[in-house]
This record gives structure tokens, C-alpha cells and sequence, in this order.
């Protein structure tokens, strides 16, 4: 596997400025690339014009170009990694990211540039399009995709923003109970929990936890923790 993905659970750790807490892992993971090829179709309330100029603002060491105002987007990402480009997905609504994505024709490059070693990097839903499926995001099924296949980066189901508080008088499903509802159907298949201000990188083959905080693996009826900068290169190697 030749993926270069940075996975990023959130754009912002509770109080901070937009991509304040990533910057760091960003600008690390792209090494000396800085034109980042960002993809904006995530967001719904607000224009992508308005997206884009928002992480170009969180990060002014970088010139960012929304796909959205390409004349070819599929061609723009086959030739990003030659153009010295760094596909960029960013967080908002997942089924209405992977919808655009499936209308675009795009699924398919995406996943054979970063194949090809275009470094990735994705927050929020741009990170839970790297799994098998879109299955285990939090987001509300505003648009019906054709698909819930996802990018497969990763051969798991991902959880980004994940959280174990229960409010008090709170009566409806907690997350652990929503994770594993999946995996009583899917049992064989892992399930990726991820806390906001951390993120999994996946570079050379190996897989991190980056970040100060634990995250969780959920496999059929057991709930591991994860410890931070933990190797979890093991579960790109699974079977289910």
C-alpha cells in the first residue's frame, strides 16, 4: 500500500480556531507540497467559494484551489500528484460529499491517485470517506447517494468526532450503542473511533494514532482502546 493519508477527527478541538490544532499535522503530512487541491462538496449551507476561502484563511502557508472551479475535475485529480498537488477533503455532510463525489464520476480517481501515492489528506466527513463504507458516520442521510462505498484507504469502517458522554436525562442511543449496532450486523468488521483533536496517518505502510488522546476499536462485541501514537498497521492487514 502506497497511500500517504492524513485523517483528521475534526476541523476544530473545542475552543480553538478553525484547523488550529491541525495545522501542525497538515503542514507536516505535506512536507513540502503547499497547493492543496481541496475538495468542498461537503459542505451544504454554505457556498463552496465561501469553503475554500476559509481553509485557505486556517491556512495561508498553502495555495488552496477549490475542484469545484476546475473545468475538468477528473483530470485534475488524476494529474494532482505531477502538478505537485495534495488532495484536501473537508469536513461537513457526508452522504452529500460521497453523493457529489459518485455524480462527479470521481470515486474512482480519487482512489487511484491515492493509490499512486497522492498524499490525502480528509477532516470530519473528508475522513470518513476513507473507510469501506459511510456506514458508521454521524451525519443525518440528507441526499441518498447511489453508493455507501466509500474510498476504501483503509480496509475499516471509520468514526470521526467520536464521543462517549451522555448527557444527564439524555434517553436516546449513545454512540457505543449506535457502533454496535453495526457490528452485530457486520462482525467481522472493525470499526475506527476517533476523538476530535486526533487523527490516524497513514504513511509507508503504517498506521498511527496521532494525538493526545485514546481512541477505540469496535469489533463485534468488544470495545479495545486505543493509546496515543499506538501502531495499528495490524488492521490494514485484516480479513472481513
Amino acid at each position: 500500500m502506497t497511500a500517504h493519508a492524513l485523517m483528521l477527527s475534526s476541523s476544530r478541538q473545542g475552543d480553538e480556531a478553525y484547523l488550529e490544532h491541525a495545522r501542525p499535522h497538515i503542514l507536516a503530512h505535506l512536507g513540502d507540497i503547499r497547493d492543496l487541491l481541496f475538495v468542498p462538496y461537503a459542505a451544504v449551507t454554505g457556498t463552496y467559494d465561501e469553503y475554500v476561502n476559509k481553509v485557505a484563511e486556517a491556512l495561508p502557508e498553502c495555495n488552496v484551489t477549490g475542484l469545484h472551479t476546475v473545468e475538468d475535475p477528473v483530470s485534475a485529480i488524476n494529474h494532482a500528484k505531477e502538478n505537485g498537488q495534495s488532495i484536501v477533503v473537508g469536513g461537513g455532510n457526508t452522504f452529500h460529499l460521497l453523493s457529489t463525489l459518485y455524480a462527479g464520476a470521481l470515486v474512482v480517481p480519487i482512489k487511484h491517485a491515492i493509490a499512486d501515492a497522492t498524499p490525502y489528506i480528509g477532516w470530519s466527513a473528508g475522513s470518513n470517506i476513507c473507510g469501506q463504507s459511510i456506514r458508521t458516520t454521524n451525519d443525518m442521510p440528507i441526499i441518498e447517494p447511489p453508493s455507501f462505498e466509500a474510498l476504501s484507504i483503509v480496509p475499516f469502517q471509520l468514526n470521526p468526532h467520536y464521543t462517549d458522554y451522555q448527557p444527564e436525562g439524555f434517553n436516546g442511543e449513545t454512540r457505543d450503542q449506535r457502533l454496535f449496532e453495526f457490528t452485530a450486523l457486520n462482525p467481522s468488521t472493525p470499526v475506527v473511533a476517533i476523538r476530535e483533536g486526533t487523527a490516524l496517518t497513514l504513511t509507508d505502510s503504517k498506521l498511527e494514532l496521532a494525538g493526545d488522546k485514546e481512541g477505540y476499536v469496535f469489533l463485534g462485541n468488544e470495545k479495545s482502546p486505543i493509546a496515543p501514537g499506538a501502531d495499528l498497521t495490524e488492521l490494514l492487514n485484516r480479513e472481513g
